[in-house]
């Protein structure tokens, strides 16, 4: 069983969401995670001015997605930054080129998911996911979020990640913060549950 892992990461943040995602796909017993990126968008000269050089660096060993990969898995977790609530253009315009998928039904019965990074406490990692939603419905994925069993979600001690509808991380207002244990359990357990669910839709 396939479970491809596709986002897009300006400063690392949701790079290492995405592999602790990996993690929890990996203790399903004969599911396979996979890594991938989307296509930069942005000019070298533009992400050398961002400060995210090093960032963009650290990931070069993950291999670029393409849209036809979508279709060869039985389900797909999708990583994204914030962009004033919605999904990053990066993200966007990676979906905006399936239109072929839709028009043969290719991704229809999948099971999806997304998890999200943003600035601040409040910087729409919610709305951001549930407006993702809305390009999975579109295309018959079947949608899966982070339940409440992942208690996790639940805690007042500390400031945090996550929410029903996915696993994130607050990255700082200048990306100094780096994932938490908390934030980072929650993506082990969104990417063990979805592998849990494609298995027994794959059954």
């Amino acid at each position: 069983m396939r479970v491809l892992i596709v986002y897009y990461s300006t400063y690392g943040h949701v790079h290492t969401m995405a592999e602790a995602i990996a993690e929890g796909v990996g203790r399903i017993d004969g599911a396979e995670a996979v890594l991938r990126r989307v296509p930069e968008t942005l000019p070298p000269d533009v992400i050398e001015k961002m400060g995210a050089v090093e960032a963009q660096k650290s990931q070069a060993h993950v291999p670029v997605c393409t849209v036809d990969e979508l279709a060869t898995a039985d389900a797909v977790i999708f990583g994204t930054p914030t962009r004033f609530g919605n999904m990053c253009g990066q993200m966007r315009q990676f979906l905006d080129a399936t239109g072929q998928l839709w028009a043969q039904g290719a991704l229809v019965g999948k099971v999806g998911s997304v998890f999200t990074s943003t600035a601040t406490q409040h910087g729409g990692q919610e709305s951001t996911i549930l407006s993702f939603h809305i390009s999975l419905l579109h295309h018959g994925f079947v949608v899966v979020g982070l339940p409440y069993t992942f208690q996790g979600q639940m805690r007042t001690d500390e400031i945090t990640g996550g929410s029903p509808y996915g696993a994130s991380t607050i990255a700082g207002g200048s990306g100094e913060r780096t994932p938490s244990a908390n934030e980072l359990e929650a993506a082990r357990f969104q990417g063990r549950h979805v592998a849990e669910i494609a298995a027994r839709l794959k059954a």
